[in-house]
């Protein structure tokens, strides 16, 4: 078994070094396509175009397209990922800067997500469970189908307009308090709780429907016994894989919520990047977020391996 174990994870680990090493290309050859010059946008239109081709040189630009990625690379290596082109900060300062308020907005959107679609999703399984009730499915059906398919811009638009402009109860854009993180929170959360509601209310449903769940049934437990103890254990162990993979997504999917809230994060960083021609900043934010992804399905498909050892005997 321990065999098995260790080559389960060397599977893992060469499945991610080789995803890091495709982010690392794309990365690079996306930020090749950013029309416009960098040299230039970084010294503003009235510079003179001795000091555009100086700042060419300096950054590498004027070099063939092999010998930029290897100077990219290689600053890689280093931990070194270059200086932005518009503020002359190193990249991993203004990422240091700006990483702990997108990770504070997308763990407290997780934590709702977990909170709020877990049992909604969970609950609604069991109270539609062998008789039939419509309005309750009709509901369900319908209202997390507004909250996946309603794009979360749109969400954040119309928050911002109901709690912020029309009623005044919240603020609508900076981290200034506490309060500054409930439409932020809100607007993100809205599509993964959707998501995970809808797979704990399938995954139950599965549950419900087996064998020795019966059997404890027909036995007259207490009804949280029966479900507490025999079908929530094994609901949760897809429905935990899946909250896994929204966490990864919740820390590297809040681009358009913190823009529309002026949220000081590496998501309205990455936007300002883009309008800049920024390109470390745009590879190094790139990078962090699609490394965060990669790293966490690594782990969930190790506690997935943990909790259930089929998935490691299926590979041999």
């Amino acid at each position: 078994m321990r065999r098995i174990w260790c080559l389960f994870v060397l599977r893992r680990l060469a499945v991610l070094v080789a995803s890091l090493a495709t982010l690392v290309v794309a990365t690079f050859a996306i930020t090749q396509l950013v029309p416009g010059d960098p040299a230039r946008a970084g010294l503003g239109p009235t510079a003179a175009p001795s000091r555009v081709e100086a700042q060419r040189a300096a950054l590498h630009l004027d070099e063939p397209l092999p010998s930029q990625f290897g100077h990219y690379v290689q600053g890689l290596v280093k931990g070194d990922l270059g200086k932005s082109f518009a503020s002359g900060q190193k990249v991993t300062d203004i990422i240091g800067d700006r990483f702990p308020a997108t990770a504070r907005l997308a763990l407290l959107a997780f934590a709702v997500t977990m909170v709020v679609g877990l049992p909604w999703g969970m609950v609604t399984a069991v109270a539609s469970r062998g008789r039939p009730r419509r309005a309750l499915d009709t509901a369900f059906s319908s209202t997390t189908g507004v909250m996946i398919s309603v794009p979360d811009y749109l969400i954040a638009t119309g928050l911002v307009a109901l709690f912020g402009v029309w009623l005044g109860w919240l603020p609508i854009a900076g981290s200034s308090g506490a309060t500054s993180y409930i439409l932020p929170v809100l607007a993100y959360s809205a599509l993964s709780t959707g998501m995970l509601a809808r797979v704990a209310r399938v995954e139950m449903l599965k549950v419900l429907d087996q064998e020795y769940v019966r059997v404890a049934r027909s036995k007259r437990l207490p009804l949280t016994q029966l479900y507490v103890r025999h079908a929530l254990p094994n609901a949760l162990t897809a429905t935990l894989t899946f909250s896994g993979l929204l966490l990864g997504g919740c820390l590297a999917g809040t681009v358009v919520v913190e823009n529309v809230f002026a949220w000081p994060g590496l998501g309205s960083a990455l936007v300002q990047a883009i309008q800049t021609k920024d390109y470390p900043l745009i590879q190094g934010v790139v990078l962090l977020l699609g490394g965060i992804v990669l790293v966490v399905n690594l782990l969930v498909d190790v506690a997935l391996g943990v909790l259930d050892p089929r998935v490691m005997t299926r590979e041999r």
